[in-house]
């Protein structure tokens, strides 16, 4: 699948689900309003679409959320998508989580052929996550972690910078990912979705929380990608990578291969634009796949140029979707 700018698609992001067992400030508002269920696709409409996109040349599949797993049975359609790994069909199949649910799921993720997944976690004092996610459990999310660690999973640290929140905490966050293995990823606040307060007051430039770093750790460039959007560099003194998601102070478009679809089958070509092809009423419509088949085409055909995220003081959202259904 060849975009308008002759880029490649090979990355599909699949929110299984827009609600979360979390609400985290720069994502969520305090009362959320969540789809009917009955407006989702079903595990095996998710199943089905998936497949089609694989055959489409898709190779990578994250499943996101919301929170995955927090959706019931989800783990049927993890193990569904894990058969089409291999040769002809997948290179990998991963996912996004909170954490929260990897104590009871981390094994079947590992079973079903997952050799990595990330986990949102921006803070390591239990205070300070508690106000951030408006009242998770620290505790919680690091024995999930862990159990994923013991499940033989590699495991990527996504924090979101936050000025005057965990701006002090990033050394520590480095010291803490290098000394069990995992890598770390520093994500700048995006304008998606109205969470009830200035996102200026959140905003904090990746540029400069890597100066800050320089003077702590020893980051050498290297060219490791993992398909998304990050630049890593290597932290000489622990040998783990850290990673730089810059959406605001380095557009990463011009090498964009990924696309969205929603828990309702919604196909977004970009996060940051509001341009959308409903892919529901082709699947259901035909059972052959030839309908969505050709509905993906025309979709990919206008996949845009880039967003056109900026974060301006008392601005509106430049997304009014939040990021919960989109699936990051």
């Amino acid at each position: 699948m060849l975009d308008p700018f002759g880029r490649k698609v090979t990355y599909l992001r699949v929110s299984v689900t827009d609600r979360c067992d979390l609400r985290c400030v720069y994502c969520m508002a305090e009362e959320m309003h969540f789809l009917p269920k009955a407006d989702l696709l079903s595990l095996e409409e998710m199943e089905r679409l998936c497949r089609v996109f694989v055959a489409k040349g898709v190779k990578k599949i994250r499943l996101t959320g919301g929170e995955p797993l927090v959706r019931h049975n989800v783990q049927s359609l993890i193990v569904n998508l894990g058969t089409l790994i291999g040769e002809g069909g997948l290179d990998e199949l991963t996912l996004t989580t909170n954490g929260t649910q990897l104590t009871k799921h981390a094994e079947t993720l590992a079973k079903a052929g997952m050799r990595r997944i990330n986990v949102s976690l921006d803070t390591l004092d239990g205070d300070r996550f508690a106000a951030i996610t408006r009242g998770g459990r620290l505790a919680q999310v690091l024995e999930g972690i862990m159990a994923a660690k013991s499940a033989g999973l590699s495991i990527k640290i996504n924090s979101v910078a936050l000025k005057g929140v965990n701006d002090h905490e990033y050394d520590r966050l480095v010291e803490w990912c290098g000394s069990h293995g995992f890598d770390l990823c520093l994500i700048e606040t995006m304008p998606m979705g109205d969470i009830h307060s200035d996102r200026t007051e959140q905003y904090l430039p990746l540029s400069d929380v890597r100066r800050r770093l320089e003077r702590s750790w020893t980051l050498q460039v290297t060219d490791y990608r993992t398909g998304g959007p990050a630049e890593y560099c290597t932290v000489a003194e622990t040998g783990r990578r850290v990673g730089f998601i810059t959406p605001l102070t380095h557009n990463f478009c011009e090498s964009c291969n990924r696309v969205r679809v929603t828990c309702t089958g919604t196909l977004y070509m970009c996060l940051g634009q509001d341009d959308a092809h409903d892919l529901r009423i082709p699947l259901r419509a035909d059972p052959t796949d030839a309908h969505v088949s050709s509905a993906i085409d025309e979709a990919i055909a206008h996949k845009p140029k880039g967003h056109d995220f900026i974060i301006e003081r008392d601005s509106k959202p430049g997304i009014a979707r939040h990021m919960s259904v989109t699936g990051g």
